[in-house]
């Protein structure tokens, strides 16, 4: 922390000497300067009249008590010769280093003149005659330069490890901080060589945290596109010249919706030091006016064209940002609309971004969910060349994240000291960033309702009992549920009578597919893993199949059905399954379940007739893939084996498991676990169910429970009441068995 200490009253007096007014030093006498020493070393420093700090030189001629300040220093302080100001000695806080300087140029005496400064040589003597002083942001200091009276303003002091200071901006200048300067057109004074004054240190000092850009679980992704895409514009002109490198123009943010595409862009945008990003949203480009629409696109690089024209490498970096750049910019030839003026937006941007009068001053960021639309022209190098894939955050990038949307409740103490933020990272799987500012926001909700009365709404609310709880995250896990992630409702809809022990078959085939879910999550050598489990209708391979899916604890699990896919045409069936696929190729660990796939393919036995299209794509998808670092096990259920082998379709799976009807045996372990029969007539029951599925033993149960012999299915599910055998029989003589 900067400290001060020897606060004491002085009278101002002049600077002793004209040429001592260019140092920027307040001086006093020989026997004051020792009090503003600091510890340990020969530089003396003092906060002047709390404005600024001050380096005290000694001089012989001032008297003890007074203290000489230059004019420009009087004026700031607003006192005058004479009068009194507080002076105390000032120690520097750690970390006090100035990285970035920016200074505000002028000449003392104003007039006609007209001057060219160079800003390197200028940096290089404003470090070696200010070291070691202490600027602060809105201060003015007098310096010559090559004969010439100047006057600096400080506008920006960044100091090394931090964006600002804790209240004013204030720092040390060092041998290797980095100065740009800033002159107004009626200054008469013209700044070269100014890139050179600021190279690539200035990032060095000047860290990002993203943290505190509210950027959550990206760092690695930030990193690539700043290598890429900014590293090379940070350093001077004359180096990318001599490399013989071009500034890359444009880069994609591509990934699923809600993953940070367009907060990051948005950040890039403020962290530059060019001008405001233009943000354009795709549709907003597009006009119903022939030739309008390339007008717009012509329209947003203009400033640029006219910088690039006037100013040349000294030209600030202009950013554009297309939120959706999908809508404008799809593959030439693919949309039917009779106008080709989506072919038109494509070949304007083409020719503004890398045509004959290429910009080098440009930056174009695109941002889309969808860049398999895109034209792919746009993706060559030169173009958007620099395409990073913004993902669903790993489980640290979900702790970032909810951290970062808890902080202000944290610092404000409405957070509950019961929330493991390190647990709901983990209970997160496959949650975007957006999906998890909804589970804070619907924890909140729950946290305000119960402070809330809905007798009275205008009873006044307690604000300091407001507590947002663990519970309330846990409720809000069940209301917001992630795009990507596990179809738990519809899993467990697949097993609506529950798991039960169906005997040593079933037991064995179960342990087996688990076994393959072990093998998805630890195998580099087969990250597609599929399994084909097939039996009579009813067997219990669907349940079984949801039970893996629910039991193996993957972030992605989805069920493909035909009821999901009831009135729609082959193209859309396809499409739909692939997406399935492609959703899970975001995902690390994923499972996708093809139910009933002879109902996928609209199998009818008279024909027979399949849908070819269909089976073409799912025997693709079988056979394709992941992407490097997904792994994905398929499992496949069926009651028409014959007919899948007869197409090709049984080949494609690596595993495939027959799942039997109940024998006898089976059959028994099943009923002494729903306990509906007596145990006197268990065994006949048994019997009775030898080589039935187990789907409808459970159907010929519940007949049965709901008997008039019976005393009625609540009775007899509650354990007051079984199922009269003979009533049992006569329901199994109503089901006619195939």
């Amino acid at each position: 922390m900067a400290g001060r200490s020897g606060s004491k009253t002085m009278i101002v007096t002049n600077t002793p000497a004209k040429d001592l007014a260019y140092t920027n030093c307040a001086y006093c006498s020989p026997s004051d300067v020792r009090q503003f020493l600091l510890p340990g070393s020969n530089i003396a420093l003092a906060l002047v009249g709390d404005v600024f700090v001050l380096s005290i030189a000694a001089y012989d001629t001032i008297q003890s008590g007074q203290i000489g300040l230059n004019a420009i220093q009087r004026r700031h302080a607003r006192v005058s010769t004479g009068d009194p100001v507080s002076v105390c000695r000032f120690i520097p806080p750690e970390d006090f280093n100035i990285a970035l300087l920016t200074l505000e140029l002028e000449f003392v005496k104003k007039g006609n003149k007209e001057e060219q400064v160079d800003a390197v040589l200028l940096a290089q003597q404003l470090r070696k005659r200010f070291v070691n002083q202490v600027l602060t942001s809105g201060q003015r200091v007098t310096f010559e330069y090559h004969g010439n009276g100047f006057i600096f303003t400080v506008t920006q002091v960044t100091v090394e490890g931090q964006d600002k200071s804790n209240n004013i901006e204030r720092g040390m200048l060092v041998s290797d901080s980095y100065i740009v300067f800033e002159a107004s057109n009626s200054s008469g004074i013209k700044i070269i060589n100014q890139r050179e004054a600021a190279s690539s240190n200035i990032f060095r000092h000047k860290e990002f945290n993203l943290q505190s850009l509210g950027i959550g679980g990206l760092s690695a992704e930030f990193a690539d596109i700043f290598r890429r895409a900014f590293a090379s514009r940070v350093f001077p002109p004359h180096v990318a010249s001599k490399l013989g490198v071009k500034h890359v123009k444009g880069m994609l943010l591509f990934g699923p919706p809600g993953t940070g595409k367009t907060l990051m862009a948005r950040q890039i945008g403020k962290m530059l030091n060019g001008r405001d990003p233009k943000i354009v949203n795709g549709p907003e480009v597009l006009s119903k006016f022939v030739g309008e629409t390339e007008k717009n696109v012509r329209d947003l690089f203009a400033d640029a064209e006219q910088d690039q024209k006037t100013r040349g490498d000294q030209s600030d970096l202009h950013v554009i940002i297309f939120d959706e750049i999908d809508a404008i910019c799809k593959s030439r030839g693919s949309t039917r609309d009779g106008t080709g003026v989506h072919d038109s937006i494509v070949n304007q941007l083409l020719t503004k971004i890398d045509g004959v009068e290429a910009l080098n001053n440009v930056l174009l960021i695109g941002m889309t969910n969808r860049k398999d639309l895109l034209d792919e022209a746009l993706l060559r190098p030169g173009r958007l060349e620099v395409q990073v894939e913004i993902s669903l955050p790993d489980e640290n990038g979900r702790l970032q994240i909810l951290q970062i949307h808890t902080n202000k409740m944290k610092e404000n103490s409405f957070l509950a000291p019961d929330v493991n933020l390190q647990e709901l990272a983990a209970r997160t799987k496959n949650y975007s960033g957006a999906e998890l500012e909804g589970v804070v926001k619907s924890a909140v909700s729950y946290a305000l309702n119960r402070q809330l009365s809905l007798d009275d709404l205008t009873k006044p609310v307690d604000e300091e009992s407001i507590k947002v709880t663990m519970d309330d995250f846990v409720n809000a896990l069940h209301e917001v549920i992630p795009s990507f992630g596990a179809s738990m409702d519809d899993l467990e809809r697949c097993r609506l009578n529950g798991i039960v022990d169906c005997g040593q078959r079933h037991d064995h085939i179960f342990k087996r597919t688990m076994l393959l879910t072990e093998q998805v999550k630890v195998s580099r050598g087969s990250p597609l893993v599929t399994v084909l489990l097939e039996g009579p209708s009813g067997s219990g391979k669907t349940a079984m199949a949801a039970t893996v899916g629910i039991g193996s604890d993957f972030p992605y699990v989805k069920i493909i059905s035909a009821e999901s896919m009831i009135g729609l045409s082959e193209a859309s069936k396809c499409a739909q399954i692939v997406k399935v696929f492609e959703d899970a190729y975001k995902s690390t660990l994923s499972i996708i379940v093809l139910d009933d796939i002879e109902r996928l393919l609209e199998y009818v036995a008279i024909g027979p007739r399949f849908s070819n299209l269909i089976s073409q794509t799912l025997m693709v998808l079988l056979k394709r893939l992941p992407p490097k670092g997904k792994n994905m096990l398929v499992i496949g259920t069926t009651s028409e084996v014959s007919f899948l082998d007869s197409v090709g379709i049984c080949d494609a799976f690596s595993v495939t498991y027959h799942v039997p009807t109940l024998k006898t045996e089976d059959a028994k372990k099943v009923l002494q676990q729903i306990k509906v029969f007596s145990d006197d007539d268990i065994d006949a029951a048994a019997e009775a169910l030898n080589d039935m599925p187990i789907k409808r033993l459970y159907m010929v149960v519940e007949m049965a429970a709901q008997g008039e012999y019976g005393g009625g299915a609540e009775a007899i599910y509650s354990g007051k009441e079984t199922i009269q055998i003979s009533h049992f029989y006569d329901c199994l003589q109503d089901i006619v068995r195939y």
